[in-house]
């Protein structure tokens, strides 16, 4: 038997090596495309459970809740059924108001988490998504937050967070009126100063978000008394879906709109301080802006508009507050109230400045009507107000 040539061997050898390097290079790509592939996936970016998540169709009830990821301020999309779950089918029992959107219910989510749930009849839009999705990027401490959504079956729900403590119009002229001592008047500042801020921040987003509908009713405080602004864009949420703005029969029966929007129609950060100033004249006088101030024939707007010095203050003050609070406080409050409150929008301050000046009222009262030690200065209290009026 004859050997091979030695030509033969050589180029079964080179063929051997170069075979053995092409299954290198296949094995060293693969394995260099699985750690591309793994690492979008742990950006997030390319994850096809996460960019379902972001995408609108998402929230159809086929495929149920979808999972957002854990730091997303995106509005979560609900199913009908788990919310009706939530609400024990949307009973009468879990029914706690009835607002501009519609019925409130008080839910309990699957995770222990208490909700408030808007609920209202209206067509699928997508005009209602967006929004939803802007609104719920709005996040602050004064500013109840909005966390998520469903549109199904010819209805339309908001999940907002659950306020505990109701609102500040049921604590001073409601069927639920806490005791004397979260009416003081520093309670009362301390709630002005925090839902001052929430409006504050609102109007300081690019471009300014304008609340169109600031009411006491839509200032709610939490189990520690925090106030928190309620509702923010509610307002244009509807206008948009509905492609119409509030009647005028409502925005004519309103005492806490601008004079400006009831003539012209135009809503603007100032309007927003107007209806904040009728809020102040609420928390300091108890009473609903439409109700009429003892022996006259005013009602409380009216009141605060033509308001030019302290002499008739007394007439004014809720009869509810205890004495610890100062003259000047009160005086300072109602000069405030009054600014707020001037038929001209031009001549109103800002937000900010308000923030400012409340937490200046509200700084020196808590300073001046502690208890009062050696050495303490004397101040005037409010009590004497009433003393001096009879």
């Amino acid at each position: 038997m004859s050997r091979p040539p030695l030509a033969a061997l050589i180029g079964g050898a080179v063929g051997v090596v170069v075979l053995v390097g092409i299954v290198v290079l296949l094995v060293w790509f693969c394995l260099l495309h699985n750690r591309s592939v793994s690492r979008t996936s742990e950006n997030g970016s390319s994850d096809s459970s996460i960019q379902a998540g972001r995408s609108v169709g998402a929230e159809s009830s086929q495929r149920g809740r979808v999972p957002l990821p854990s730091d997303s301020r995106e509005a979560t999309p609900f199913v009908l059924e788990e919310l009706g779950l939530a609400t024990k089918n949307f009973s009468d029992i879990n029914l706690i108001g009835q607002g501009k959107f519609g019925e409130v219910y008080k839910g309990l989510l699957h995770d222990g988490m208490i909700v408030a749930i808007k609920k209202r009849y209206g067509p699928p839009s997508q005009e209602f998504i967006e929004q939803v999705h802007y609104l719920s990027s709005i996040r602050h401490r004064n500013v109840v937050n909005l966390l998520g959504y469903c549109q199904e079956n010819d209805q339309q729900m908001l999940v907002y967070e659950y306020i505990p403590s109701g609102s500040v119009s049921s604590h001073l002229y409601g069927v639920s009126q806490p005791s004397s001592e979260k009416l003081e008047f520093k309670h009362r500042l301390s709630i002005a100063l925090e839902a001052a801020k929430g409006l504050a921040y609102l109007h300081g987003l690019t471009p300014p978000l304008i609340h169109k509908d600031f009411t006491t009713t839509n200032v709610l405080v939490d189990e520690n008394f925090i106030a928190k602004v309620a509702d923010a864009g509610l307002r244009n949420l509807l206008s948009r879906i509905e492609a119409a703005g509030p009647s005028s029969q409502m925005m004519a029966d309103n005492a806490f709109l601008d004079p400006e929007v009831r003539e012209y129609g135009r809503f603007s950060e100032k309007s927003d301080v107007y209806s904040f100033g009728v809020f102040l004249l609420e928390l300091v006088s108890g009473r609903e802006a439409r109700s009429q101030i003892s022996e006259s024939d005013q009602r409380l707007v009216e009141w605060a508009q033509s308001y030019q010095d302290a002499s008739n203050i007394a007439a004014i003050i809720d009869p509810r507050l205890s004495d610890n609070f100062t003259a000047e406080g009160i005086k300072d409050f109602i000069h405030l109230t009054a600014q707020c409150m001037n038929p001209s929008s031009e001549r109103r301050p800002n937000m900010n400045n308000v923030v400012t000046e409340l937490d200046h009222i509200l700084e020196r009262e808590m300073s001046l009507t502690t208890v009062m030690g050696e050495g303490t200065p004397t101040v005037t209290l409010g009590s004497q107000l009433f003393t001096a009026s009879r």
